[in-house]
């Protein structure tokens, strides 16, 4: 695995911006997570119990390190109201080696 693969941008989305902000401070707290960043009044559409559903969402991107993948998984389930909340992760392949630097310095 190289260094780059170490990191991950977790996602996930909610009807709630609160429960993004509820998350967004645990992780950080217990540094879970080096940054959070909280998108507005995004549109979704997607298929559940066989219906078509269409709704407004929050989107939220955190940045951590692969090892902290469970619990950053752990957080967003007990901080979120969906039955089957998104939670997907993907690999940080490159990018700015100061910025992972950072990342190694706060959690």
């Amino acid at each position: 695995m190289g260094r780059m693969a170490k990191y991950l941008m977790v996602i996930t989305t909610s009807s709630e911006k609160t429960d993004l902000q509820r998350l967004s401070r645990d992780l950080l707290d217990k540094r879970y997570a080096a940054c959070v960043q909280i998108f507005g009044n995004i549109e979704s559409s997607y298929i559940f119990k066989d219906k078509v559903e269409f709704s407004k969402e929050w989107i939220c991107f955190i940045k951590t390190k692969r090892a902290m993948y469970k619990k950053v998984e752990a957080v967003i389930k007990a901080n979120h109201s969906y039955e089957i909340p998104e939670i997907i992760a993907i690999p940080i392949e490159t990018g700015f080696p100061p910025y992972f630097d950072w990342i190694d310095s706060v959690i």
